[in-house]
């Protein structure tokens, strides 16, 4: 790593991406190194300009690879819509570590085995790992049940219960044309509410393993709940008996009882049919064992402002691991692997 500060490429400038390029522009110890972008409306623009901060850095946005392998950049924080393999090998060959809010690699026996060779040989080349982090997976599946089952010696269940409410947001392409609300529930795609055994499983299995407990299975299933009256959100109008809250649940067996559980419940309206208990949006975490734990983690935030929030949620974990990662050794490296994140505020 050269230097102290290591020289960071920020790889996409999406939602959660431009909070992160914010995030190392700003940072006391990082360095921003450059920036690649997808869209050739981005290209050659600069950086400050990709994430709303005011003073210019110099930096300017590219759609090409080759001109960030020629950075010599130390850490690449990768944050596409989909994974490229290709991309991310040639990234760790060339040197730089990886940071990624990407699921893929939250845990390296959860790849395909082809996969997972391809990569970890591309790390042997250019002496770098790779980490997958975030919110939801990531802190919350990863580096709080840690957190909370270091006081237990007997773990009999630990449940963890998502909850977003989306009755203000704007966006009726992505609540009604992606996940399906305001449908009636007939319509609803069963396999996207399972679709948790890949995004969550790895980390359910990251805890067990590490907690010597493995896992023999991990289980997904989903439910819908549908308005009980018309209902007008931010993104439009729920009909009567159409779909207005989804939960999705992943749990992890072992010994033919579920130990681990991650239940992500999304709704925009308490209104509903059956009834469920839905919270304000956040986590909520029991732990059953022999030093029980209820703890309860709210966003204090406006519902109205809740989608300019929440973005920091997920970068500002990645970026606290760039040294982290760049100081591994060389593989996929899970939570587990890495000491504690702690966050440089000075």
């Amino acid at each position: 790593m050269s230097g102290t500060r290591p020289r960071v490429v920020q790889w996409a400038t999406g939602t959660i991406g431009s909070r992160a390029l914010r995030a190392v522009i700003e940072h006391p110890r990082l360095t921003l190194a450059g920036v690649h972008v997808h869209a050739e409306s981005k290209a050659g623009r600069d950086a400050a300009e990709l994430c709303g901060v005011d003073e210019p850095t110099g930096v300017l946005a590219t759609t090409g690879i080759e001109e960030v392998l020629a950075l010599d950049a130390d850490c690449v924080l990768y944050m596409p819509r989909a994974c490229d393999f290709d991309e991310v090998c040639r990234l760790l060959g060339s040197g730089a570590n990886v940071v990624t809010t990407r699921g893929e690699f939250h845990r390296p026996g959860s790849l395909d085995p082809g996969v997972r060779e391809r990569v970890e040989r591309a790390c042997e080349r250019g002496g770098t790992s790779i980490h997958s982090t975030g919110s939801s997976p990531g802190f919350i599946t990863e580096a709080l049940p840690l957190t909370l089952t270091s006081i237990q010696r007997r773990l009999d269940g630990l449940t963890i219960d998502e909850f977003a409410d989306l009755s203000r947001r704007p966006s009726p392409e992505l609540l009604f044309d992606v996940m399906g609300f305001g449908r009636p529930p007939a319509e609803l795609d069963e396999r996207r509410l399972s679709h948790g055994r890949t995004s969550f499983g790895p980390s359910l299995h990251v805890v067990a393993e590490a907690l010597s407990m493995p896992l023999d299975t991990v289980e997904a299933d989903g439910e819908v709940a549908t308005a009980r009256r018309e209902t007008r959100i931010a993104a439009g109008v729920l009909e009567p008996g159409t779909v207005a809250a989804q939960r999705m649940t992943v749990s992890g067996v072992r010994d033919g009882r579920a130990v681990l559980r991650f239940r992500a419940t999304w709704y925009c309206t308490a209104d509903l049919e059956p009834a469920w208990d839905v919270r304000d949006t956040g986590w909520h975490v029991t732990v059953d064992g022999d030093a029980p734990l209820d703890v309860d983690l709210r966003f204090p935030v406006p519902l109205d402002r809740m989608a300019a929030v929440s973005p920091a949620y997920t970068a500002n974990r990645a970026v606290n691991a760039v040294p982290f990662v760049c100081a591994a050794a060389p593989g996929i490296r899970t939570s587990v692997d890495l000491p504690q994140i702690v966050a440089d505020l000075g």
